[in-house]
């Protein structure tokens, strides 16, 4: 999913994220990038804000009906345009899928325990229980017996299927507008993110607003370029600190993602955490390098090493 690129790609590019997994968002990116007016309209935010996941939150939240057709969408871009430019101005993506979970357990159980979770970008922090879930890899295996949600991935490949649940000493994180679970508000937001069609993924979401209530995260508010090392070395005293991310890194202009990357790459040569990243395969070229990434995959690094291509919402996981 592109960001920082021409509209119309962005928009063309995120089109071609969706197809299969949501024909509303298909049809409204398709229909924006062919649309003068409303590509004239986004041209007037900064780069960061016009993302269709955001404008098209931004819109849902003032009225547009979803699943609907792209005119649904343009009623509302244009005859409620100071309230949707408020909203997207406000507001941010955070949807914090706790799905990707289950394409992320496998790489943990790679990491020898105890653990200590830094999330970067953790958003309501929903990520930070991967102990509290049970979780299904057809035809690969299961692990089950946590008591909590299933979450369940497509598996192809030799999967390592863990033996047991992550061992979690301590979990924490930062993000640039961290969400309290506890906040109606704030979680009715980060529903309303959830794609139209995809009940499934709401109903998960409120599961894993109620996993995080039982025992809000520590998430710190701040730029995670200027907060990863402080809670390496905090997590350090607990365990093996394991820094990971999804779905973020995207989230930072060029010279900030170079920056990340040869932050985590000192890190973990000097022995000091492990990391697991999960980002679209455009998002951290050193990281993906010469390998074609599927369409619609995100790539699953172990310590800036691949492992997996993973369907951006937890769907699949397919072991390299």
């Amino acid at each position: 999913m592109l960001l920082y690129d021409d509209v119309v790609t962005e928009y063309r590019d995120f089109a071609t994220y969706a197809a299969g997994d949501s024909p509303c968002f298909e049809e409204w990116a398709l229909g924006v990038a062919g649309d003068a007016e409303v590509l004239a309209w986004l041209g007037t935010f900064p780069p960061i804000k016009r993302q269709p996941n955001l404008v098209f939150a931004a819109a849902r939240w003032h009225g547009a009906p979803a699943p609907a057709p792209y005119d649904a969408l343009r009623t509302v871009l244009l005859e409620q345009e100071p309230a949707v430019r408020a909203t997207v101005m406000a507001r941010a993506t955070q949807t914090n899928e706790v799905g990707r979970l289950a394409t992320l357990v496998p790489v943990l159980g790679l990491v020898e325990g105890p653990l200590a979770l830094v999330e970067v970008g953790a958003s309501a922090g929903l990520c930070l229980f991967p102990d509290r879930y049970d979780y299904a890899w057809p035809p690969s295996g299961a692990l089950r017996g946590s008591g909590g949600p299933l979450l369940t991935a497509r598996a192809t490949g030799t999967l390592p299927v863990p033996a047991a649940h992550p061992d979690v000493a301590w979990r924490g994180g930062v993000d640039l507008n961290p969400l309290d679970v506890t906040d109606e508000d704030a979680m009715a937001w980060l529903e309303n993110l959830v794609w139209p069609e995809q009940d499934e993924r709401r109903q998960r979401l409120r599961a894993a607003v109620d996993v995080a209530r039982r025992e809000p995260p520590a998430v710190r508010q701040g730029d995670l370029l200027d907060h990863v090392e402080d809670l390496v070395d905090q997590a350090a005293g607990h365990g093996t600190p394991v820094v990971l991310h999804s779905a973020v890194i995207a989230y930072l202009e060029e010279p900030d993602r170079v920056r990340f990357h040869e932050l985590m790459t000192r890190l973990v040569a000097a022995g000091r955490c492990r990391w697991i990243s999960n980002e679209g395969g455009r998002v951290l070229p050193a990281v993906t390098g010469s390998r074609e990434v599927p369409p619609g995959r995100f790539v699953t690094a172990l310590d800036g090493v691949p492992v997996a291509w993973s369907h951006g919402h937890g769907h699949a996981i397919d072991w390299l």
